[in-house]
Formats: C-alpha cells, structure tokens, sequence
C-alpha cells in the first residue's frame, strides 16, 4: 500500500440543517474507525480552530483512495481534497 497525505477542507452546505450536519458527522466518525481498522487510515489531525483535516492514509493508489477509500466518507460530497502522494526519505528516522 502507498502512502497519501490528504488535506480535507469541509465547507458545510447554506441552509444545511443542524440535524443533517450532525447525523454526517456521526457517520463520519464511525467510518473513519472502519478505515482505520481496515488499514486505510493511519493518523488524522485538524488544525486548531479549523473545519480542515491532515491526514496519512493508505490505499493501493490514487484511483482506490479516491473511490474506495475518501468516496465513503459521509461528509466527501462537502468535502475538497487535496491529495500528495508519499514516499520515504533516505533520512526518515522511521524507516
């Protein structure tokens, strides 16, 4: 599997009802712990204050972390990603 960094900024709809946006998130949360348990999500940070998240996920390539992956997320259609593939640096102290 290769490693992706993923910026995902979250731009909640006008006039989206709270209880929508509540029942997403809900929805979000759980399938992020499914990603991770399947191994497609590694770490996960948002940046204080702000509806963006960082994240190192995994998938086979680009085409599987866009459709199988990132596409199964609740809030993905509020969602823009902005995806960088990843390798390993010959100075990455955890190789």
């Amino acid at each position: 599997m290769r490693e992706f960094l993923v910026q995902l900024v979250t731009t909640i709809p006008e006039g989206t009802s709270p209880e929508e946006v509540a029942e997403r998130r809900a929805a979000e949360a759980v399938r992020a712990r499914e990603l991770a348990a399947a191994g497609h999500l590694a770490r996960l940070w948002r940046p204080v204050g702000e509806l963006r998240s960082l994240g190192v996920w995994l998938a086979e390539d680009e085409a599987e972390l866009h459709e199988k992956v990132l596409g199964t997320l609740p809030l993905r259609p509020w969602m823009t990603a902005t995806v960088t593939p990843l390798e390993s640096h010959p100075n990455d102290p955890g190789r």
